[in-house]
This record gives structure tokens, sequence and C-alpha cells, in this order.
């Protein structure tokens, strides 16, 4: 396989989501409180499908299952990755991820959840909650019991182009008014701290999971120092956000034309803004804000050309 492969997301309405995965990518979205698009995943709360090619009306997770060979023969059970859009309406619930053993140990063999954030877009002045100012596991249950979230919350100001890294073990939420992609394990584990005492449609107030926040919780948190580097190329800017056990992801700005090689297992890209073409295999295929594909293993060199962004991931 020397193409892309495209792939139709599937769509998540939550009680703090809205209609801007409407608004700015054009997407046929179920509700006016649409808070996700689960643009590339194998998980099976959201499944994307290829719209198109050999393998069209597959699911990403039958695609992993059945063809290995597309993945560059990865050793992982699961497809590892899950690329999000998240349209923040309301604030998120506050809320912490488990590791991998503790997950796979309380979770029925669920994946942790470590994530990061690239900002597409937000109000003016918006922020969000990343950490927290507890120093010991008792002060953590006592400001949490006495509800001091004033204190115990650390709030930061984000900007579009902001990029942020979250492993398992912070506490985290994003707050209304913020457009962002999300790249994360393959795991849908959420454990809600705090959520501003919020009730769901039928007036109940939702779930928290305060002992398994505190069991998962990193104490004291510690702020990540991510070591960004940038290329320059003569028509293109490459920004690698951050490089770990659990994945890479990249920022690609392309004006007019740039030339690549897929030399990695896989790629997942999604595209955040512009219109151009992809040109792979002898054949153009083109691509547009909002569009989400996998670069397989073989593919081998290929081109993009036009005003595009890019947020490019592998494991």
């Amino acid at each position: 396989m020397k193409e892309p492969i495209f792939l139709r997301p599937s769509f998540q309405e939550r009680i703090w989501g809205g209609n801007r995965l409407r608004a700015k990518y054009g997407y046929q979205i179920p509700s006016e409180n649409t808070g996700e698009c689960w643009a590339i995943s194998a998980h099976q709360n959201g499944e994307s499908v290829v719209r198109f090619g050999p393998f069209e009306g597959m699911t990403l997770a039958e695609l992993w299952a059945k063809h290995k060979r597309l993945f560059g023969y990865h050793s992982s059970e699961k497809f590892p990755l899950l690329t999000k859009i998240l349209d923040a309406n309301d604030d998120l619930s506050v809320q912490v991820h488990p590791d991998d053993a503790y997950a796979k140990t309380y979770e029925n063999g669920e994946l942790g959840k470590t994530e990061c954030w690239y900002i597409i877009d937000c109000e003016k002045d918006a922020e969000l909650i990343l950490g927290h100012t507890a120093k010991t596991k008792k002060e953590l249950i006592e400001m949490m019991k006495e509800r001091r979230w004033d204190r115990l919350l650390q709030r930061v100001k984000i900007k579009p182009g902001d990029f942020f890294y979250v492993p398992s073990g912070t506490i985290h939420a994003l707050c209304k008014g913020t457009l962002v992609l999300e790249t994360q394990q393959s795991s849908d584990t959420t454990y809600r701290v705090y959520d501003y005492n919020r009730r769901d449609k039928d007036g109940k107030l939702r779930d928290l999971h305060i002992d398994k926040a505190i069991d998962v919780t990193t104490i004291s948190h510690q702020k990540e120092e991510l070591k960004q580097s940038t290329i320059q190329l003569k028509n293109a800017t490459i920004t690698t956000f951050v490089k770990n056990h659990y994945f890479t992801v990249y920022k690609w700005s392309i004006h007019n034309h740039l030339e690549m090689e897929q030399n990695h297992g896989f790629q997942v890209a999604s595209v955040l803004n512009g219109e151009g073409t992809l040109v792979a295999n002898n054949h153009v295929f083109t691509i547009r804000k909002g569009d989400h594909f996998i670069l397989p293993y073989e593919m081998g060199q290929f081109e993009l050309n036009g005003e595009l962004e890019l947020i490019v991931a592998h494991p």
C-alpha cells in the first residue's frame, strides 16, 4: 500500500460540547452539543472507518487486526494512538488518567492515557487547568474534601498555537471557549475529580471517581519541560513538539510544496487548516482542513502541495 488511507471520524455528544466542529470543519455533527471528533480511532467507543480505496468500509480496528503490514508490523495488540478534536463550549470536568499498569489492573486491560494538546483556537484570555498545588497525598485529600478547588488547581493562560503535554497522573481540564487537537494513547479511561456540580440531562449529578483519582495522581505535580525543535525548510516548517515512549508529535506548516518520505512504521495526520494536494504512487489526492489519514508503512516518497497546516504523529 503506497497511498494514504483516509478515515471518516465518529462524533461524541458531551454536556460541554457545542457546534464548532461543524462551523470550523464542516462536519455533519449529531447535535448542538457535540464535544468530540474521534478522528483517527480504533477504540471500541468510537471507531474511524476507511472512506474509500481497497479497504473502504473497514474500521481502523479491523484494518489493524487483519493488515499489520500496513503499520510496519507494530507489536502492540491494539492500535496505540487516538486523535481527537475537542470543542470545549463549556468547561470540561477536572480529571486525571491512570498509567498503563493501573489501567490494566483496574480497567479490564485498557491502556493508560497519556495525551497532549495543540490549541487550534480559543477565546481571548482563555485558560486551562494543568496540575495541582498539593505537596503530599494527605494534603491532596484534605483540599479535595474541603473543596478548596481555587487553591488546589493550577490554571494556565493559553493562545492558539500552544502545545501542552499531559502525562498520566496529571490533574487537568480544558476550559470554555477552546478548540483542541488531542493526540493520546488509545484509551477512554477518565477519573473525574470535580465537575462544577453539573447535572446530566436526567438532573443527576455526574459521577466522580475520587478514590481512583487519588490513587493515580502524581504528587507533587511535575511540570513537563518539553524540548521542542524546529526545522526550517525552503517551503515548510517542521516543528517537533514531543518525542517519547508513547508518541512523537509534529506540526507541518507547508507553503507551496514539500517532498517527504514516510520512513516510520506508520504516521497519522490531521489537516488543521488550508487546502492542497497529496501526491503518492502517481495518484493525486485533494486534502483540506478537517481531513484525517494514515501514511502506511510502505508508502515511501510523497509530495504535499498548497498552503497547509497538519498535526502528524507516530508511536
